[in-house]
């Protein structure tokens, strides 16, 4: 197979790493891609949103499957001009990609379904935000209706931070805070079958202790040796599988993954979010912890034939992720500095690039610099949480960047308990 995979960041540089290991798979092909990327799949200069541009080039490439890593190009109807062009696609089409495009929709289509998620209120005026809010009370939570790149959330108990906010977006839902430990779960779909990945969790607050501005996320871990017996089973249940179907009796068939972002309350499962696309930086551990070969599965999503498709298979053990971030990150983060230490050797452990770059340099060789606020993932493994974390921790020990940061209690709780 030629695979085609789109996007430049971590989650991209794990799909690459996983279709590369695949022996099905003779070439990977990766649109823009990163200077990590490079070293396992051929890059090609494309604008991710533009579908004519990637149908293009998925048809001069020969492309057996092209899979659409971000959210944006999903929104931007990517999905659909690729299938257009007649070649199977791993993502949804926009309309149903909406169920991340828009926080109300994906509330519309939850309470359709009947699926447990917060109260919300859709608010486009200050009045409108102020009324929720108060309805609500403190923790606030406020989520921009639109895309904003896993950032677009406040939960605080400052409610002149929340309504300001609320102020600074066009659109907001204003939901309820969901108390409990947080979960989030893939399910692959093929429009009508639904089958679940291994749950993981990730830390999404800048700093230690949970403290800190929102981020797209700082390291994640898996397995979860907390989580509740049947809870993979229950979500599927009780939330991926009626939202499937709903969508599905909509018009809106759902091909690709399925992102449920859950918070386990006193009350069972709730959705926090839902996203269209494999979370980051989940996917780095929960692709590494995936035995079965990664295209023939993505592919039976596409092509509808997930039902016929071999049960998953999953390694023994553990992985851990541990983000590090560039200088002011999650602000306006620092770009251009050099990189070192990327190949230093830490058994069970290997690094996954997100934000990186070649140095443009004329007398760079070849030099790595950084070139986004999420710069590096770095993966430790391992027979349980506390080796794998041990292994991430030491393989971070060896990143030189100026002015980076990075969290230190990535799964540390889960070892402890």
């Amino acid at each position: 197979m030629r695979v085609l995979v789109i996007g430049s960041g971590g989650r991209e540089h794990a799909l690459c790493r996983g279709l590369r290991l695949d022996p099905s798979v003779s070439e990977v092909h990766c649109a823009p891609g990163n200077a990590g990327i490079a070293r396992v799949a051929t890059l090609h200069q494309v604008t991710p949103t533009d579908g004519a541009a990637v149908s293009e080039l998925a048809v001069t490439l020969g492309a057996d499957l092209v899979v659409i890593g971000p959210e944006a190009p999903l929104v931007a109807g990517v999905a659909d001009a690729v299938r257009a062009a007649g070649i199977p696609c791993f993502g949804p089409s926009r309309e149903p990609a909406g169920i991340e495009g828009s926080k109300s929709f994906a509330k519309d289509v939850m309470t359709a379904a009947g699926v447990p998620t917060a109260r919300a209120f859709t608010c486009t005026t200050a009045e409108e935000a102020a009324a929720a809010l108060d309805e609500f009370g403190p923790p606030y939570v406020v989520k921009d209706d639109g895309l904003a790149a896993g950032k677009g959330v406040v939960v605080t108990g400052d409610r002149d931070e929340a309504l300001a906010h609320a102020e600074a977006c066009e659109r907001v839902v204003i939901e309820e805070y969901l108390d409990g430990p947080e979960v989030s779960l893939f399910a692959l779909c093929d429009g009508e079958t639904a089958v679940p990945l291994q749950p993981a969790q990730d830390f999404k607050r800048a700093w230690d202790g949970d403290a800190g501005p929102n981020t797209g996320g700082m390291g994640a871990y898996t397995p979860l040796p907390w989580a509740p017996e049947g809870l993979t089973e229950q979500v599927m249940t009780e939330i991926v599988l009626p939202t499937v179907a709903e969508l599905a009796a909509r018009g809106m068939p759902y091909t690709g993954v399925l992102y449920a972002g859950l918070a386990l309350t006193a009350k069972g499962p709730r959705v926090i979010e839902f996203n269209a696309r494999f979370g980051d930086p989940e996917t780095q551990v929960v692709l590494d912890r995936l035995e079965t070969p990664l295209a023939g599965l993505l592919l039976a999503c596409a092509t509808g034939t997930l039902a016929a498709h071999e049960p998953l298979r999953w390694r023994d053990g553990a992985a851990v992720t541990v983000v590090v971030a560039a200088e002011n990150y999650p602000g306006e983060p620092v770009k251009g500095d050099v990189i070192e230490g990327l190949d230093a050797e830490v058994p069970g452990a290997y690094v996954l690039h997100a934000g990186t770059a070649f140095d443009p340099a004329p007398d760079a060789g070849g030099r790595i610099v950084s070139n986004g606020g999420r710069v590096l993932s770095v993966i430790g493994t391992g027979r349980d949480l506390a080796e794998a974390r041990t292994r991430a921790y030491e393989a971070v020990g060896h990143i030189r960047l100026r002015g980076s940061h990075h969290r230190s209690d990535i799964a540390l709780r889960a070892v402890e308990s």
